[in-house]
Parts: C-alpha cells; structure tokens; sequence
C-alpha cells in the first residue's frame, strides 16, 4: 500500500480490480505524499484533506459492481484552477476571483466524477493562464520536481508538476498555445492538447476562445487515453464542440508505426535549439526509423510569424473575455476607506489592485489590437495570417501522417531568469503555439534528460481529429525507450 501513489492510472485500475483497495486507503497515500513534498513544490491551490477523505468515502459507500466497471472508478484526478467545480473555489490563480465557488460543474469535471474519479482539488497555473512558467500565479511560483530552483512550466505548470512528483495519477490543464504540452515537456510527463472542439470547453474559463482547449497530463501514454476516453466528445452545452464520432482511444494504442510518414520541419530545427535537445530528438529519430517509421523534410514557412499572430489573437480574446472580471457580481470588490466610490472608479480600482501585470499587459495589447483604426492593421491581418499557418499543415499531412518536433527550445529555465523579459518568456512556447493556430491535435512525450539531469520532450502533431494517430506513435516509442519510468528524486 505505500506504493500507490507511484502507480499509473492503469495500474491502479489493474490493483483495484484484484484486491478492492478502498478509495479510502488511496486518498490517504496521496495526502501523505502531498505532505511529505508540496511543501516544496507548490502544486496545488487549493487541497482539503477532509474534503478528499470524505470523496473517498462517498466512492466506498456506493460501490457496486456496476460502479466497479466505472472508467477512473476510485483514480486521483486533479483539475487546474480554470476548470470550474460546482461549489469549488476556482480562481484562475488570480486575485480578482477569490472566493469564487461556481455553482455548475466544467463538462469535464462531469464527466471525471460520472466516471467515478476521486477529485483531489485544484492545481496552480499562471493567472488567467498567461504564462509559460507558473510565475505570475497569485499564490506565487510551483517548482519543477526535478529541480527547485527551476520552473516546471505554464500554464499548466501546478498539474505537469503534481502528476511528476506523484501527487495524483492524472491531471487535466488547458492549452491555447502550449500550456499542456510545455509543462509536461519540462517535468518529464505526458501531455496531449487535443483538436480544437474534441473536449468541450464549457466550464473552463476562457483566456483565448478560438485557441482553448482542455487535456490530460499524466504520467504515460496509456492513462493519457484513458482520461482523454472520458473527457472527449460532443457537448451540446458548448457552441464550439465538434460533434464527430470519438474512437476508443486505449484500443488505437496497438499497431506500431511501421510504414508510418514522420514529417520533420526545416523551421523547427533551427538557431535557438538546445543542443543537448537536438541530441535527444535525433536519438527519438533513430528509434522510430528502428520501428519502421519513414522520414521526410517538409517545410511549414510561416511559423516564423506564428508567435506574433497568437499574441495579437490570444491577447485580443483575452481581452474581451477578462472584461467581464470588473468587481460587480463575484471575486474581489475594491471598496474605498470612505464608502463613496462611482461605479467606473470601482471597476478601474478593483482591476489596477488585484489583476497581476501579465493580465494587465495583455488586456491592454489586445484592446489595443481591436481598438478603432487598428483592428485591420493588427487583429484582422492576424487572422489571415493564421489561415496561411493552417494551410501549411494541410498541405504537410498531404504528405505525411504525422510532424515530430522538438516541444520546448530549451530545458526549464530558473525562477526568475525570463520573468521581466517577456519577448524571451514568449519565444518558449515557439514549437507549440502552431497547432493552437491550426487547431490540430498534438502530444508531448519524454525522450530523454539533458546533462543536469532536466526532462526533454518531444512533440508529435496530426491532423484534426487523429488523436488516435498521435498516440499509437507515442505509445509506440514509449514502449521502446522508456523515459516515463524515470522519477524525480525529492
């Protein structure tokens, strides 16, 4: 019983069904393990220990056969603090929103706890998910497991890293231009942003409506197909979700990737890239090429304008959506010393006081991109620059099945070292902000450490809706390398 929270989803499963381990008895390990190492970490938000004990018991006292049978019956799930729970505190780890308890469940916490999850609690990000480093949540910064002085990656960085240190079996974040597959790249995980529309948004609160989309980070390539089984599918509660056939995604693992076209990417193989990444990638290469994969060099030549298209379009959107967070029916209220303030004051304290200065930047570049007399120059050309980026990933899976890359240019970088260098902070999601624009489907998986011991990951891309594709080539490779064994030492 003191192993369980080393275990995969799919082992717990496995362990659960021969011995009828308690949901109890689970919950208790993994308080034990969030008090033995959170403390350094900084995964989570907001954790309740009786609230999960309680959890656990509901679980035992209403466990039947049929619910045995139940997807992630009695499996620790943690959601990031942008996925609402019904009577939850959700804050998008920003100030703005403390206190607030939705009264309605995201989709996918729905269908997490009709599938018989344990719900643990909510994991840090960046505030609103601006960030690629975890450094501007309201609760101060998460530390990467494999080392603490490093980032472990945003936004979704409280879930990469609470999935790495063993705190739960799987996590679910968002993406809108990297912030699942970045994170599980720097903490040695697995993350899968899927296309645009196969996970319903409804309930996730919005940063970049065109470009979000919630995902699974979990420890290997199997429990990334089982939660994504769970939370993918239509939902009639979101205007954006894709109503198509969702394919049994643990069956799609088998198969390999023999005759399988991998397309390599002139763009992503360039000045910038980490050696020591370079080294890995190329080893993944050589594995896949073992396994009977067929390479070739494409091109995608308008990446190079793909950072300046998600910051006008991300920032745009972020800014209509963030205009509704203005003191007046939930989260903070600035209230002044001699209770007589005007409403436009209200709103512009409450604002300038408790939104942290990544959110306060990006609302003003993206009000400023729709502003009157610049919506043609900024938002409007990003748009059609964003059609051109799309093309050029038709046109490439004209040719190939699938694009590997590196995800990250570099590994995590320390706390600190990018934070007043936004240009610099930005470039890091360089390799994932493409399939944002594109919409379609991509995974991080581990390939390898660098010298000191940092997590290198790499990323494979499909085409819209061939998440079934992504992970038999990811589970193939794993099977053959191996990296998801290896563990954090803390």
């Amino acid at each position: 019983m003191n192993n369980i929270c080393g275990l995969s989803a799919y082992q717990l499963k496995e362990l659960i069904g021969k011995n009828n381990i308690k949901a109890v008895d689970i919950a208790s390990s993994i308080v034990r393990r969030h008090d033995e190492v959170d403390g350094r970490i900084s995964g989570f938000v907001n954790f309740d220990k009786d609230a999960v004990i309680d959890r656990a018991l509901c679980l035992d006292n209403l466990a039947d056969m049929h619910d045995r049978g139940l997807a992630l019956f009695k499996v620790p799930v943690v959601l990031k603090d942008n996925i609402c729970v019904n009577g939850e505190l959700t804050t998008c780890a920003s100030g703005i929103l403390q206190g607030f308890r939705p009264p309605y469940d995201a989709t996918v916490a729905a269908r997490l706890k009709s599938a018989g999850a344990l719900l643990l609690g909510k994991s840090n990000m960046d505030e609103f998910a601006f960030g690629s480093s975890c450094e501007t949540s309201y609760y101060g910064p998460t530390k990467n497991p494999y080392d603490l002085q490093r980032i472990p990656g945003g936004s979704s960085g409280g879930s990469a890293a609470l999935v790495a240190s063993d705190q739960t079996m799987l996590a679910l974040g968002s993406d809108t231009g990297g912030s699942i597959r970045q994170p599980a790249a720097l903490c040695g995980v697995v993350g899968l942003k899927p296309t645009y529309g196969r996970v319903s948004r409804y309930g996730l609160i919005a940063f970049g409506s065109s470009l979000d989309q919630p995902g699974p980070i979990t420890k290997d390539v199997r429990d990334c197909a089982i939660l994504l089984n769970v939370i993918a599918g239509h939902d009639k509660l979101d205007s954006t979700s894709a109503d198509v056939p969702v394919p049994d995604y643990v069956q799609s693992l088998s198969g390999g990737v023999k005759g399988m076209r991998i397309g390599l990417p002139k763009e992503y193989f360039t000045q910038g890239l980490d050696s020591g990444i370079k080294v890995k990638i190329d080893a993944a290469i050589s594995v896949y090429k073992s396994l009977g994969a067929i390479f070739k060099q494409i091109s995608l030549p308008h990446t190079e304008y793909a950072v300046s298209v998600y910051y006008i379009i991300g920032c745009s959107e972020a800014s209509s959506n963030l205009a509704r967070f203005d003191g007046m029916q939930y989260g903070y209220r600035y209230q002044s010393p001699d209770g007589r303030c005007g409403l436009i004051e209200m709103c512009m304290r409450t604002r300038g006081k408790a939104l942290g200065l990544e959110a306060k930047r990006r609302i003003i570049l993206g009000t400023y991109s729709l502003s009157s007399g610049y919506y043609d120059a900024y938002y409007l050309k990003a748009c059609k620059v964003r059609a051109l980026i799309k093309s050029d990933f038709d046109k490439a899976f004209n040719e190939c099945d699938m694009i590997l890359t590196p995800t990250t240019p570099t590994p995590a970088f320390k706390i600190g070292e990018k934070i007043k260098d936004p240009l610099s902070m930005y470039l890091s999601d360089i390799f994932t902000i493409p399939s944002n624009l594109a919409g379609i489907p991509a995974i991080s998986l581990p390939c390898g450490y660098s010298e000191n011991g940092l997590p290198i990951g790499m990323q494979l891309m499909a085409g819209h809706f061939e998440e079934e594709k992504l992970l038999r080539a990811a589970y193939s490779y794993e099977q053959n390398a191996s990296w998801n064994k290896v563990k954090p030492v803390l």
